[in-house]
């Protein structure tokens, strides 16, 4: 698939538990950040290159910028979609990380948007989508919010959208992600998010697909793919300490579900 002159796999590779963001408890976030030392990242990111993937969605913090170094070091192609991330600081600097560490592409973090909505404050998102685009990269916008994502459409000149299937914590008080919080993972959030995704008039990647390892994969993937355009992408984190072949899987599951639904062919 294309966005704008990049080409971009269908199955896009995500980082949350390089970062120790399991989304299930604080002693599990331990438990990823200890197994995914650089190194074996940096093998997790090979293995994807070798079975056709060739994005990668990472934050602006100097964990990622550190093993992204190595990897295209030593050989390593697959482009770097940056995300922004509030801890690292304000989003113009995060937009300056990936401006100078050559991201492919940037995109507002998604809890920010949503603590921005609950603020009445998303039109502090302009600026740093403008920055985005002047420095000629394609711009994007995160959510997990229905709201959220209305307002950019209407609101926001991006290239691209990542919308994720489900809204687990709130983000009224803090815009990062807290770990310890009850998350909550309903279907029914799903099934409308995913019916919006039909209007939207850019690209979209569909995010948080397995609810954070809570989902079937199988599933999971027939899901999305019922509701993907040819314009759309499935972004996955793994957390191959469970199976070391989950990458292949994952992808498998993806090409196979694309195959029945007539939806295989690439976009020219």
């Amino acid at each position: 698939m294309r966005f704008g002159d990049l080409k971009v796999s269908r199955f896009i590779l995500g980082s949350n538990p390089f970062s120790g963001f399991s989304h299930q408890s604080p002693d599990m976030d331990l438990v990823m950040i200890r197994y995914y030392k650089t190194e074996r990242i940096k093998e997790t990111l090979r293995q994807a290159e070798s079975l056709g993937v060739n994005t990668l969605i990472a934050r602006t913090d100097n964990h990622v910028l550190r093993f992204l170094l190595e990897f295209r070091d030593e050989g390593g192609s697959l482009q770097w979609f940056a995300q922004t991330c509030p801890e690292v600081g304000p989003q113009a600097m995060c937009v300056d990380r990936a401006i100078k560490a050559e991201a492919a592409a940037c995109h507002v973090h998604g809890g920010w948007m949503d603590w921005l909505y609950t603020q009445g404050r998303l039109e502090e998102s302009i600026p740093v989508v403008e920055q985005i685009k002047k420095a000629g990269m394609p711009a994007g916008v995160a959510g997990h919010r229905i709201e959220v994502i209305r307002w950019a459409m209407e609101n926001l000149p991006v290239d691209y959208f990542l919308c994720s299937y489900y809204n687990p914590i709130p983000r009224d008080k803090n815009p990062l992600h807290v770990s310890g919080l009850e998350e909550i993972y309903d279907n029914r959030h799903r099934d409308v998010i995913t019916e919006l995704i039909q209007e939207i008039p850019k690209p979209v990647i569909h995010y948080k697909i397995m609810a954070a390892g809570r989902n079937d994969p199988k599933e999971a993937f027939d899901f999305a793919v019922s509701r993907m355009r040819d314009t759309d992408a499935v972004c996955v984190g793994v957390y191959t300490a469970e199976k070391q072949n989950m990458i292949e899987e994952d992808v498998s599951l993806l090409e196979e579900g694309l195959a029945r639904a007539g939806k295989l062919a690439a976009t020219s």
